[in-house]
């Protein structure tokens, strides 16, 4: 069986290949984009389909498709958590420290000790250095 978010690339697949090969062409990619109100060059419609391109045809097969999609998905989760580790930053260190992450947690309600934060800290702790960096932070919540 087949899962929805399958299913539905496949749906929105066949609704970009208007001429039904199999492929997605830098034209029909311009057409789809603008039919849903967007705006795309053809310049942009073929750096798009070359980024997800593994055969160099120029065209975007339905794994190619899936792959350019679900990109797409994990650069937005990058982005935000990245937006999210400078809430709990300390002053742009580019670490979250217990004080930081006890002064952020209890901006959101959540009142807690220096020692706890150093303990949560510890547990995504990889280099041992007693703040999270980003990748660290990155693990944490992934």
């Amino acid at each position: 069986m087949r899962n929805s978010k399958f299913q539905e690339y496949e749906r929105v697949f066949s609704h970009f290949d208007e001429n039904g090969d199999g492929k997605i062409s830098p034209r029909e990619l311009q057409r789809c984009v603008g039919a849903t109100g967007g705006e795309l060059s053809m310049e942009e419609a073929e750096a798009a389909i070359e980024g997800s391109d593994s055969d160099g045809d120029g065209l975007l097969s339905f794994e190619e498709f899936v792959r350019f999609v679900d990109g797409g998905e994990e650069e937005e989760k990058m982005k935000d958590l990245k937006e999210a580790f400078k809430m709990y930053e300390m002053e742009e260190s580019g670490c979250i420290t217990p004080k930081s992450l006890k002064r952020m947690l209890s901006r959101l309600g959540q009142s807690t000790t220096i020692d706890v934060c150093k303990t949560m800290i510890a547990q995504f702790d990889l280099n041992g250095d007693g703040v999270l960096n980003f990748d660290e932070f990155k693990v944490m919540m992934l």
